[in-house]
């Protein structure tokens, strides 16, 4: 891994410009570890670089330092060829949905991300399906680098590490995560703030919509799945921003019997966006079926149908799992 570190730090320095791309709908880890490495090549090698998102940003993650550095992909200039893009926790190349032409027409393109089902689709590939947040792997590099680590970016790094290990309460909270995590409060990270700002402020209406999310899930198989399905009514009834659907899936899988549990959102082109949770059981077999990916107990799709046949198509595949 070693020498891929050198490379990138190679690239870094070679390139003239630089851009950053999180997954489409982001989440707190591709949001922390790109505003890491954003806030490291300013710092460390005194470049800029623009940090790039598609789809809609959650307001969650508002209260990560120089949160305003993101820009939507539909604000910058598609034609542009930068010498350097880097994807960030994207584990398919399709992740990057209308971003995916700019980062096709950089001169050099890599690939940083965790997910184990991801094919490596970039000119230099740093993939470890073992760490448990691209902000574990992006701690490893500036230490290797022998980088200065500021509290901004040990704070980013935090939230990446927080957030994908579910506040360490998933199957990926390692030795490592642990010690990752008393490396970043040696920075200066208060923990009981940063999940304070993530999980603490939700606005009314969030509650109450998760609530009623919730309240209508159905259960199958004994109670071993837990499906429940959001459409854009549910979303308009209570102004919902698409950040108001993080932690539902969590939630439904706490039940005492569920194995499996999966939100199904209806997207506005009428597709449908699709979160799994299990317990035990791989997921990635079946979200692979759909075109996605992600990790073994959490992964996710999209399935270009409506959202009442996706919710079959989906049951009967997690069905024949289950039975």
């Amino acid at each position: 891994m070693e020498n891929l570190y050198l490379e990138l730090k190679n690239r870094i320095v070679e390139a003239d410009s630089i851009v950053i791309f999180s997954h489409v709908n982001p989440d707190g880890d591709t949001l922390g570890s790109s505003l890491a490495l954003n806030l490291m090549i300013e710092n460390y090698f005194g470049k800029k670089a623009d940090s790039v998102f598609v789809g809609t940003m959650p307001n969650l993650y508002s209260y990560l330092p120089e949160f305003y550095r993101f820009k939507n992909i539909e604000g910058i200039d598609k034609d542009k060829k930068y010498d350097l893009a880097i994807a960030v926790d994207v584990a398919s190349k399709d992740r990057l949905v209308t971003a995916t032409q700019v980062f096709n027409d950089a001169k050099y393109r890599i690939n940083i991300d965790h997910h184990v089902t991801n094919i490596g689709y970039a000119d230099l590939n740093i993939i470890d399906g073992d760490a448990a947040c691209v902000g574990m792997i992006l701690h490893r590099i500036f230490k290797e680098w022998d980088a200065p680590i500021s509290l901004d970016i040990a704070r980013c790094l935090y939230t990446s590490l927080m957030t994908d290990t579910g506040c360490f309460k998933y199957d990926n909270t390692s030795p490592d995560a642990f010690i990752l995590a008393a490396d970043l409060v040696g920075y200066g990270v208060m923990p009981y703030k940063e999940y304070r700002e993530c999980y603490e402020t939700k606005p009314q209406s969030m509650i109450q919509f998760q609530a009623n999310i919730v309240a209508n899930t159905i259960f199958y198989n004994q109670g071993k799945i837990a499906f429940s399905k959001i459409t854009r009514n549910d979303m308009s009834k209570y102004n919902a921003e698409d950040d108001y659907t993080e932690g539902i899936v969590e939630v439904l899988r706490s039940s005492k019997n569920v194995e499996v549990a999966a939100i199904l959102k209806e997207t506005k082109d009428g597709y449908t966006k699709v979160s799994l949770r299990s317990k035990t059981l791989d997921l990635t077999p079946i979200v692979m079926d759909f075109g996605g990916g992600g990790h073994k107990f959490s992964a996710g799709c999209t399935i270009k149908k409506p959202i009442a046949i996706a919710f079959d198509k989906l049951l009967k595949r997690v069905q024949s799992e289950i039975e």
